[in-house]
């Protein structure tokens, strides 16, 4: 079974390897929306794969990171595009989210990425 969580930050960014005059080359800002999907069975007592609280309260830290941030500023997205945005994310979660599946990132309503840490 799979569950998910969805949180929202919103963050601004540049992307310094881009060609000059390229719109994303210049500061600008977005609404992220990330989906963080955990893989397992529910539990016989409590009837849960896994407490939403406790989800909550391993991602929201590193979400505090990244709110209302300039991301090139943060260690690790010198260059932060939302693949290596969403690969930094999973590299901060999945030490204490063992069972995370994947992981989704959403830069517009349209774009967005989804990484299961290969």
């Amino acid at each position: 079974m799979l569950i998910y969580k969805e949180f929202t930050f919103d963050s601004a960014h540049y992307l310094p390897n881009v060609p000059d005059g390229h719109k994303c080359k210049e500061m600008h800002g977005h609404t992220y929306r990330l989906r963080i999907w955990i893989k397992g069975q529910p539990d016989k007592h409590l009837g849960w794969v896994m407490d939403f609280a406790v989800l909550k309260g391993i991602v929201k830290p590193v979400v505090a990171e990244l709110d209302h941030k300039c991301m090139n500023n943060v260690a690790g997205l010198e260059n932060p595009t939302c693949e290596l945005i969403a690969v930094w994310i999973w590299n901060r979660l999945k030490p204490f989210l063992p069972e995370m599946d994947h992981l989704e990132l959403h830069e517009t309503p349209t774009s967005g990425v989804i990484y299961n840490g290969e």
